[in-house]
């Protein structure tokens, strides 16, 4: 069975609402709680937040829908999930890291329903990981949607009863993957090794003996492996010695895929005899087979035959197969391994919407996520890009859409675009665009510079969990704010 929350108060436990935060803290945490305290004290905003938690529940067996919440072991408090989730992107923490803070942190414990001195709980770090991986996506875009809806009743003006006009800008950025550069000799590596190494576990389990050289036949595939990785072109201006050396890295990798194809063609075999047993392990083996004749292909076309391999048949990861190879003409920054995310935010430095973009660029989103973003924020008002976003169908779509549209034409200007653009409030827009690179500058700190959490599916979550508790930790921030003011009074002016 699973809560949202035990609201029955225990012997020694602090309530959530009267958590005290050291007003003078200038660390993340206390305005991500702040701001999660605020969750949970505002009736309104808790109500309709804790109906979304109570839909994050694990999955049955395929095809039989979420786990009924009445029924089976207590499972973790949807609040913690979401506290914990929040608290992770919030101060770019891996889970173990986590795990040391949700067990010894004082005030995160209290914002999870525990007491300081007669309540031990103590988290699992795999009961952390599968817990916040509940998440999908779409709950967390939903919350995040309240979320920012508080902050902008927050900061409207005393008597305003209308919704705020929102003046939004966007761009896009990279997020990259946890890979390694992409080289097809250690995809390669990569690809044999995990292949190898599920036959031995399998075969150790079946009381097999037949891969019990398996750790050394990894690391004679390494040793070669980095044979060829050491080989360099000469810079000789001597034919022979060029010619010399040439042949010394074609028989490098000779032996390299020579030494691959024998434990390719015994992974075969034990796949023969384990597809019986396990298809599902057997269907994970055979992607790694697949991935690596891939690779021996390319590299003995690339080697011998001397091909230069087209761009769209290159794999960058062999882990996660989403990876893009982006180059944004950043200087020092040529390329970036990962996918880009465009965020939309408003003028109170909140962000309203983001998307992660798979196999699309800039001018093919800027009408989609603002079509999305003001069927959730129906008094978006405008919208500013750069000139990355800009196409005569863009531009068309998107006055439609908002009264006023903020994106710089390419090439030279004709005389209406030029007075269109010299507007006072095209300038003062224009001007105002460079603040969404500090929403960005925040998400890369607090969490969004690689995404730890592995396939597309983790990615999608990732980046939506990490929006989230961005504008949490904004929440919490404005807050802070009007707690220290209270604190200390008015101002008084010094005589």
């Amino acid at each position: 069975m699973r809560s949202v929350i035990n609201h029955q108060m225990m012997f020694g436990r602090t309530d959530i609402s009267a958590i005290v935060f050291d007003l003078k803290s200038r660390d993340d945490i206390p305005k991500i709680l702040r701001g999660l305290q605020e969750i949970y004290t505002n009736e309104e905003l808790r109500k309709r937040v804790f109906a979304i938690l109570e839909e994050v529940r694990p999955e049955r067996k395929k095809g039989e829908g979420k786990a009924d919440p009445n029924t089976g072991r207590p499972g973790m408090e949807q609040w913690a999930i979401l506290v914990l989730g929040v608290v992770r992107l919030g101060i770019d923490a891996d889970y173990d890291r986590l795990h040391e803070l949700v067990n010894h942190h004082d005030t995160l414990r209290q914002m999870l329903g525990h007491n300081d001195w007669t309540d031990k709980t103590c988290y699992e770090l795999q009961t952390i990981k599968d817990n916040v991986r509940l998440f999908t996506p779409e709950l967390l875009d939903r919350i995040n949607r309240e979320v920012v809806l508080a902050g902008h009743t927050l900061v409207k003006k005393k008597g305003q009863e209308n919704l705020l006009p929102l003046m939004a800008r966007g761009d896009s950025f990279v997020v990259e993957t946890n890979v390694h550069f992409p080289v097809d000799i250690s995809q390669l590596f990569d690809a044999i090794r995990k292949a190898i190494e599920l036959c031995a576990t399998w075969s150790y389990t079946q009381g097999l003996s037949q891969w019990r050289q398996s750790a050394t036949n990894i690391k004679l595939l390494k040793k070669l492996h980095r044979i060829v990785q050491q080989h360099k072109r000469s810079t000789s201006k001597k034919p022979e010695k060029k010619d010399l050396q040439d042949q010394k890295i074609k028989q490098a990798h000779r032996d390299y895929l020579d030494a691959v194809n024998v434990q390719l063609q015994r992974v075969v075999i034990t796949g023969a005899k384990l597809g019986a047993c396990d298809p599902l392990l057997l269907s994970k083996l055979n992607g790694y087979i697949a991935h690596a004749e891939v690779q021996m292909g390319q590299i003995h076309r690339r080697v011998f035959n001397e091909e230069v391999i087209p761009h769209e048949e290159k794999v960058f990861s062999i882990f996660q197969p989403h990876t893009e190879w982006i180059s944004k003409g950043k200087a020092g920054v040529p390329v970036e391994l990962g996918l880009r995310v465009c965020i939309i935010e408003d003028q109170y430095r909140f962000i309203l919407h983001h998307q992660v973009m798979e196999k699309v660029v800039d001018s093919d989103i800027a009408v989609s996520i603002i079509e999305e973003t003001k069927q959730r924020f129906p008094n978006l008002r405008s919208i500013s890009y750069d000139k990355g976003f800009h196409s005569k169908d863009n531009q068309r779509d998107l006055k439609v859409l908002l009264e006023k549209v903020v994106m710089p034409k390419k090439g030279k200007l004709s005389k209406i675009d030029k007075a269109h653009e010299s507007e006072p409030e095209f300038r003062g827009l224009r001007r105002q665009h460079s603040a969404v690179e500090s929403a960005i500058n925040a998400l890369e700190v607090h969490g969004l510079n690689i995404c730890l959490d592995h396939g597309i599916e983790g990615f999608n979550r990732y980046v939506a969990l990490a929006v989230l508790a961005r504008n949490i930790h904004r929440y919490g921030a404005l807050l802070f704010k009007q707690d220290a003011k209270r604190h200390r009074g008015p101002y008084k002016k010094a005589a």
